[in-house]
């Protein structure tokens, strides 16, 4: 049977799916010693190669770097929805850029973090002033940056501190703290920061930039819109602006809009909505909650923002296409007009939705979508026995697409493309839940929250690499379903 008419087939079976941002496009340098850095773009300038991340414009001699990888995958019509284009401060605002320089080309070379420059900066610091101890927390600070363009927020928050101990009334290093908090999406940890850093610098616009970002991931647009129109009274900035048209748009359509709360969310409902329905949806959700925290041993650091709008405006607000059922940027939009009650579908969605908000807390964002996706599904009680059949027809004729492309984002896929992308990535979790347990989805989870990449947390986890785990996913669905 020819793939089209496979897919055609996983197309019927899966109908429509709910959709997740997943990740924007970048492009990889690779390194002479076989690491790999993700960059949002890379261009050469001299015998420097520069490439810009979320913490700013970085550079590597190029003697060290084997080749770069240009990726031209577009990204979906909600990544810039779902992540504030934000940068942390400059090294400038600390007020000891003359050093920075210097010291950031003492601390990160040969494509590697000098622990050993490092350790000197500290002596020198425990022994000398103000001067030694700001040099050791840009050491510090530089170490932070790079390990934040690797994507290992857990050093890069650690480096930050340790950089903030050496130098706590520096406004731009309590800023650099906050902004990796609002990476990982602890809000409120990150206003603590801010806080701080607002006494020493009150009339800071970075302050009042990030300080918008923490109440927007708060769900407390009202604060939000009032530090970004703060920070652009202090200075005119492009990413401030955005974001502030952002949450212009979801104030004006939620003005209206009935609160409800309860431990873990905040939810905004739509007045033509039922009051009942509204309640009944925190109920819902507070159950899945328990559920899937005691399944990935993980809880929210912060409430879940969940809105419920009519059908058009969902689509107004998303500018998402017809055969999307709900939405997950940060916080779960959900279309639900016509009801009047909780359904089995809407709680399906619900959980399946809400799986993401774990998800992407737990690993900052870093999930592959196959994972994620899998294991929303998984959540939400979706099995792979009317799937099975066609997807080993596929594998079997040797037209399975590698699981290496089912990381990114999804969106340029076709809609019978699309439907195998869910069914794979459902099959894959199933066959790991019920085979190891979901003790190894958390491990796996774990690392790639660390930076790690998601086929080396399946070697280290799972002792497979992804070309294995296609092959017992295969076995399994033979084993379980096909008779």
């Amino acid at each position: 049977m020819r793939l089209s008419r496979l897919l055609a087939r996983l197309a019927a079976y899966f109908g429509v799916f709910l959709f997740n941002v997943a990740a924007a496009h970048a492009d990889t340098i690779v390194l002479k010693n076989g690491r790999k850095i993700v960059a949002l773009s890379v261009t050469e300038q001299g015998d420097k190669i520069q490439y810009e991340t979320a913490s700013g414009t970085l550079t590597l001699p190029k003697s060290i770097v084997d080749h770069i990888e240009k990726s031209s995958a577009p990204g979906s019509y909600a990544e810039a929805r779902a992540n504030l284009s934000i940068t942390p401060p400059s090294l400038e605002s600390m007020g000891i850029a003359s050093a920075g320089s210097v010291i950031e080309q003492g601390t990160v070379h040969d494509g590697m973090i000098d622990r050993g420059f490092i350790a000197k900066m500290e002596g020198e610091a425990r022994s000398g002033g103000r001067a030694e101890r700001e040099s050791a927390a840009l050491a510090h600070h530089a170490a932070a940056q790079f390990e934040m363009a690797h994507g290992d927020m857990d050093h890069a928050l650690a480096d930050e501190r340790t950089a903030l101990s050496f130098a706590p009334d520096r406004a731009a290093l309590l800023m650099n703290v906050a902004y990796l908090h609002l990476r990982r999406s602890e809000f409120k940890q990150s206003l603590d920061y801010l806080d701080r850093a607002r006494r020493i610098s009150p009339d800071n616009a970075d302050v009042a930039k990030l300080a918008g970002w923490a109440y927007y991931g708060l769900n407390k647009l009202d604060q939000a819109v009032a530090e970004w129109k703060r920070a652009q009274s202090l200075r005119s900035d492009p990413e401030v602006q955005a974001a502030l048209e952002r949450a212009a748009k979801d104030k004006t359509e939620e003005e209206s809009y009935k609160e409800n709360e309860s431990p873990h969310f905040t939810l905004r409902y739509s007045g033509s909505s039922e009051p009942e329905l509204a309640r009944e949806v925190l109920r819902t959700l507070e159950s899945h909650y328990a559920a899937i925290e005691s399944e990935l041993r993980f809880s929210t650091p912060d409430p879940v923002g969940v809105i419920l709008y009519t059908r058009q405006a969902f689509s107004d607000i998303t500018n998402a296409p017809d055969w999307v059922s709900a939405l997950n940027d940060g916080r779960i939009r959900v279309p639900v007009q016509g009801l009047t009650s909780m359904t089995p579908d809407l709680a399906r969605v619900l959980k399946h939705e809400l799986t993401h908000s774990f998800v992407r807390q737990k690993t900052h964002g870093r999930a592959p979508t196959w994972l994620q996706e899998g294991l929303a599904q998984w959540m939400e009680g979706k099995r792979s026995n009317v799937s099975a059949l066609p997807l080993l027809q596929i594998y079997e004729a040797k037209q399975a697409l590698p699981l290496g492309e089912l990381e990114g984002s999804w969106m340029k896929f076709t809609g019978n493309k699309s439907s195998y992308a869910y069914a794979w990535a459902l099959a894959n979790v199933e066959m790991i839940v019920q085979t190891t347990g979901m003790a190894d989805i958390e491990a796996m989870l774990d690392r790639i929250a660390t930076g790690e990449a998601a086929e080396s947390a399946c070697r280290n986890v799972l002792h497979s690499d992804y070309d294995d785990l296609m092959q017992s996913t295969a076995e399994y669905l033979k084993k379980n379903y096909v008779r």
